[in-house]
């Protein structure tokens, strides 16, 4: 397997690639790390095998105060469009959700925050990242916008009773994930510490050590497998999702 080139972003300096780059790493591939609004983006994605998004505190469509957000966003669509292996966390699922044509807003049941669970849906027992992945995975929760609407075309994978639109794919190999897999216990109690409005809507003892410390070691033993297979997806190693438009039966 040649080793896949990808772009990070990193919109915000409180979420950083954490555990999910080092499981991209171990997994062969080479990181880009562009940290905004000190690092400048690419204008295109001509050198890279894959795209990363990770999250931070800002609204999808905040462009006032955070101007390169349109660049982000163009270069998920961009991404999406061309058919790159794609992975959006919280905030960039959210970008990638708003760049490809869905809807994004603030959570009308409220912040979402701490440790959670979200259920596969159908579509991702035959999805090459989600299939192998138990019916029920942990997951860190903390957001307070949603995606309300998915792109057209976009493929629901995974599902919450709150906010249904947990994970979802389009075209064949761009997704999004409105939880987090790359926290670590430091990262989600430096969370919890500067929104406790947010972190206030968690369960009792959800941002303490311990039980920090038993939901993330749930989360390397399923997304860790996950990342792999994104590195594999983006290494032309793993093939991606079925092109919908390509199984119709002929008439």
């Amino acid at each position: 397997m040649s080793a896949p080139r990808m772009l990070v972003i990193q919109p915000d300096s409180t979420d950083p690639p954490g555990p999910l780059g080092e499981w991209l790493i171990e997994a062969g591939a080479e990181l880009d790390m562009r940290r905004l609004p000190d690092d400048a983006l690419p204008a295109e994605l001509a050198d890279y095998q894959g795209l990363v998004c990770l999250g931070g505190q800002m609204n999808a469509e905040d462009d006032t105060r955070y101007p390169w957000l349109a660049d982000v966003r163009r270069l998920l669509s961009l991404a999406a469009g061309a058919g790159l292996p794609t992975l959006g966390i919280c905030l960039g699922a959210q970008l990638l959700a708003v760049a490809t044509g869905g809807r994004v807003a603030r959570g009308s049941d409220g912040p979402e925050a701490g440790p959670g669970l979200v259920a596969k849906k159908d579509a991702a027992w035959i999805d090459p990242l989600f299939a192998e992945l138990p019916l029920m995975q942990d997951v860190m929760q903390f957001h307070a916008d949603a995606i309300e609407q998915l792109p057209p075309g976009a493929e629901l994978l995974a599902s919450a009773p709150r906010y249904p639109h947990q994970a979802f794919r389009l075209g064949r190999c761009a997704y999004g994930l409105q939880f987090h897999i790359e926290t670590t216990t430091a990262v989600a109690k430096q969370w919890a510490a500067d929104a406790p409005e947010v972190a206030a809507t968690a369960r009792d003892s959800a941002f303490s050590d311990e039980t920090l410390a038993e939901v993330h070691a749930d989360i390397a033993e399923t997304w860790r497998p996950f990342a792999h297979r994104f590195a594999r997806l983006a290494a032309g190693d793993l093939e991606p999702a079925a092109d919908k438009r390509r199984t119709l039966p002929l008439t």
